[in-house]
């Protein structure tokens, strides 16, 4: 099991197939995990490796992984889009397509922000978002789901520096997409394909606010989830869309 460290990071990551670089970050809050991928509607370290080189990574400090770090308060994002950054510049990788489920569509907009000239095209899965309805949902479903866990792993952290962490990360930044306002979407003119979804953690509406804003975005068919039928049409769209780009990157 590859490990990239990082002064204090270790990042757990595995890669599958060979071709254009395709960074997946997995879905799962902030226990997004490699392992994670077998949950989804699909797993891209098996649907795309015929025809990419598909890296996938655990998230720093997930529950499950085998990725460790510290709680960074102040650079929440940053932190994970650092781990990220940093795993492709290990391997050699300069320009990438990238894929995110929930957690990873804020991720992908920090990429676009931080490293926006080495990001082809985008592919955000059922991308997490605020909702006013939900307005803290993340921090509820983290301080329960993940903190407590994490703290048992870490005794050198407190729950209340926990807590600082997803007030950072979600309450501080309660609106849109958490990592990026209106304006740099409005401005991103790499081409980005969202599949949305409809539930707390991946409002519909937050996602389709971004693909409308979004100059050169695409949608996939909603919904997308029901079946194994409609799950292929989305990966029909999906695979065309990274073929296009890469092959425009190639040519």
């Amino acid at each position: 099991m590859p490990i990239f460290e990082n002064g204090p990071v270790r990042i757990h990551y595995e890669e599958a197939g060979s071709g254009f670089p395709l960074l997946v970050i997995p879905g799962g809050g902030l226990n997004a995990t490699i392992a994670g991928l077998a949950t989804h509607a699909f797993d891209p370290l098996e649907a795309l490796s015929d025809g990419y080189r598909v890296i996938a990574l655990d998230l720093r400090n997930a529950n499950g992984g085998q990725s460790e770090g510290p709680l960074e308060v102040e650079r929440t994002w940053d932190g994970f889009t650092d781990d990220q950054l940093g795993l492709l510049d290990h391997l050699g990788i300069d320009r990438f397509l990238v894929m995110g489920f929930c957690i990873g569509g804020p991720m992908i907009w920090n990429l676009l922000r931080r490293a926006g000239d080495r990001v082809v095209a985008a592919v955000l899965v059922h991308p997490s978002g605020y909702s006013p309805a939900f307005p803290d949902i993340f921090y509820r479903n983290n301080i329960a789901g993940w903190g407590p866990e994490f703290r048992a792993r870490r005794p050198d952290v407190s729950m209340e520096q926990i807590a600082a962490f997803l007030d950072s990360m979600y309450t501080k930044r309660a609106d849109f997409v958490f990592t990026v306002d209106r304006d740099f979407v409005r401005g991103c003119t790499t081409p980005v394909l969202v599949l949305p979804d409809d539930i707390p953690a991946h409002p519909y509406a937050t996602a389709m606010e971004t693909a409308l804003l979004a100059p050169n975005a695409q949608v996939s068919l909603y919904p997308w989830k029901e079946n194994a039928r409609k799950i292929e049409l989305a990966l029909r769209h999906i695979r065309g869309f990274l073929a296009q780009n890469a092959g425009a990157e190639a040519g």
